[in-house]
């Protein structure tokens, strides 16, 4: 029995030799260029339409403003945050937190019934490296093998017109994504002031923002395909969260095998679909054999889809032998999506979702914070009064600016603020100081505790508890 069960793996693990190396390395540890043939079809088109969508998404945004401010802003160094309209502040900071925990959850889910869809249809590395840089190779280049027979060839002055003019659009493209990511952080007026100031002004920056372009153009000039394969932890995880059930682009190896290349004057015999042209690994990003079964390489792109669909085409047999299916779909051929794991994680993600829409409509339009000044014990007033000193904090979370006044809830005591009465700007922070006066009869020796009110006009939008210190008697 011991012996069978030796047998038994080692035959499985010689049939999954293709997993003890990857497609990009050869068996001395160097680097094998990727090629991939230029693809046309179904799926190549829709993802064309999205990354345009998504692309236009990506650029236009900066420039779209509600009420004066961005609809986009992701201020770390500020710490102002605008989504969609809606400013947050770090006082939402739980939010935030919620709302991460709920992405990698979605994540997690959608993984296990959809598989890597993501890195094929939505992920910036697949859109800019597929419908951007990829694009741009094959209109100066050529074709795969052009770029392969360029690239294997003597320094010619072709060559180095060709590689000139390619690298240069690949760093002037590095230059504009990092100046937009730039905008989603510091805003798109304060970019194109930077940009039209001269450069001994912002030589800081100035040398940031070249690293950034550096980096973005090393990632797609050279590192490519790496980045799925070896470096993006998202192909590890999913490696973890797939299960026989979960949706991929997978071959039909009950319809496909055996292999069969097609000779005029042959018969078929038993053999099945699959004709072994081997287009399906041409056209591939990451240089696999998606015949092998699902590897943590493939990212779902769909080029073998429509390689293969192209060529059951052409030799009269139905399309779909490479196509969105799971392992047990090819088998029984029934789907099952929504197996324990999807529901547990939908359940989960449901009970999230709502806790976070319940704190976010509940959440209110200004947030303030009374303290008091540190430092300052109380002090007694010509007129016999006890006052506190404090600082105020006061959060718009709107795109208005408010007027406010302050008011103690039990109507006892008295407000004096040092300066004017605020005016909290639209998305801002605003910070000013008052003084809070009683009588020492109303009070009890030490910590008191007493509820300011924060009114704008008419309106109660906040309610702040704090501390009030008296002297002994």
């Amino acid at each position: 029995m011991q012996n069978l069960e030796q047998s038994d793996h080692s035959e499985f693990y010689d049939q999954e030799e293709y997993r003890d190396s990857i497609a990009t390395v050869d068996s001395e540890g160097k680097r094998i260029w990727i090629y991939p043939k230029q693809q046309d079809g179904y799926f190549y088109r829709l993802r064309t339409y999205l990354s345009w969508f998504l692309l236009a998404f990506l650029f236009g945004m900066p420039w779209i403003k509600v009420g004066g401010e961005p609809l986009l802003l992701f201020n770390v160094l500020e710490r102002r945050f605008i989504i969609f309209g809606v400013y947050f502040a770090p006082q939402d900071f739980h939010l935030f937190v919620l709302a991460m925990i709920s992405f990698v959850i979605f994540v997690a889910l959608f993984t296990v019934v959809f598989g890597r869809l993501f890195c094929g249809w939505v992920c910036p590395q697949t859109i800019f490296m597929e419908m951007v840089f990829r694009k741009i190779e094959y209109w100066i280049e050529g074709s795969a093998a052009a770029q392969k027979r360029l690239n294997n060839g003597p320094w010619t002055s072709e060559k180095i017109r060709k590689k000139l003019l390619k690298q240069g659009i690949f760093f002037l493209i590095a230059v504009l994504v990092a100046n937009t990511f730039l905008a989603y952080i510091i805003g798109i007026d304060e970019v194109i002031r930077i940009v039209t100031e001269p450069i001994s002004l912002h030589l800081g920056g100035f040398i940031a923002m070249l690293l950034f372009s550096a980096v973005f153009y090393f990632v797609f000039s050279w590192l490519r395909e790496q980045v799925c394969i070896a470096i993006c932890p998202y192909g590890r995880m999913q490696s973890v969260l797939l299960d026989q059930d979960s949706i991929t682009v997978a071959y039909d190896f009950k319809r496909g095998e055996p292999r069969k290349r097609i000779k005029k004057g042959q018969p078929q015999g038993d053999a099945g679909d699959c004709i072994d042209c081997g287009m399906c690994v041409r056209v591939c990003p990451t240089g696999i054999d998606i015949r092998n079964g699902i590897q943590l390489e493939c990212v779902n792109c769909t080029a073998c889809i429509d390689a293969c669909d192209e060529i059951m085409e052409k030799v009269k047999r139905p399309k779909g032998l490479i196509r969105y299916d799971s392992y047990n779909g090819i088998l029984s051929g029934k789907r099952n999506l929504y197996n324990k794991r999807a529901i547990a994680y939908s359940s989960i993600l449901v009970v999230l979702l709502v806790i976070q829409a319940v704190l976010f409509t509940t959440r209110g339009k200004v947030e303030c914070l009374f303290l008091r000044t540190p430092g300052m014990l109380y002090q007694e007033t010509p007129e016999g009064l006890i006052q506190n000193l404090y600082n105020y904090q006061i959060v718009n979370k709107t795109g208005d600016s408010l007027p406010l006044r302050f008011q103690l809830k039990d109507g006892k005591g008295e407000i004096r603020l040092v300066g004017a009465a605020p005016v909290a700007a639209g998305n801002t922070v605003t910070e000013g100081a008052l003084f809070i006066l009683f009588e020492k009869e109303m009070l009890r020796p030490g910590k008191n505790r007493l509820v300011i009110q924060v009114y704008n006009e008419s309106e109660l939008i906040e309610e702040v508890e704090t501390n009030f210190f008296a002297p002994g008697r």
